[in-house]
């Protein structure tokens, strides 16, 4: 299936019941419209699609974070759609596996459990833009983890702890869904 295809059905089967996600629903379901591909890391006028995992520790009551090297805030492991991705949750789970080296996850839903539009600051070449972030739930099997480079550690927390690392509403809102 297309990725846009794929796009435009879990949008569309998304009914969140929160506000900010609501307004956030009916962007991305104009951006994903578009004539040009919604994906296109390059395109930053408004932005692109990206995909993230929230995982939930093998005992449930911790969920993952890392510490982003280039952001320097804590967040959900994502990043880009890769056009080799056979979908967009797998896209979430493969950003899981090279952010941290968990490679033992399984979704708890086929669908999107939040999502989010975030601005991305200039880098190098690329202007400002916003990340029109696909969340999906996993849960681990195994708790060991191997951060990147691009992260400077990688954490299980537990909710009341989210806020004691700056974790901002856009994670404690899908954190507090899965745990």
């Amino acid at each position: 299936m297309a990725r846009r295809e794929q796009l435009l059905r879990l949008l569309t089967a998304y009914q969140p019941d929160d506000p900010d996600e609501q307004s956030y629903r009916i962007r991305m379901l104009d951006l994903a419209a578009v004539a040009h591909d919604p994906f296109l890391r390059t395109r930053y006028d408004p932005g692109h699609f990206t995909a993230s995992g929230f995982v939930v520790h093998p005992a449930g009551d911790r969920l993952l974070l890392v510490h982003h090297a280039r952001l320097g805030i804590w967040v959900q492991p994502g990043g880009h759609v890769d056009f080799g991705d056979r979908s967009l949750l797998e896209a979430a789970q493969r950003e899981i596996v090279e952010e941290t080296g968990l490679d033992r996850v399984r979704p708890v839903a086929a669908g999107l459990i939040d999502i989010d539009i975030h601005r991305f600051g200039p880098s190098g070449d690329q202007p400002e833009h916003l990340h029109f972030d696909l969340r999906f739930g996993f849960v681990a099997e195994i708790e060991d983890l191997a951060p990147n480079t691009e992260v400077l550690e990688a954490v299980w927390v537990d909710l009341a702890g989210l806020a004691g690392l700056g974790a901002d509403r856009s994670v404690i809102r899908p954190a507090a869904k899965l745990l």
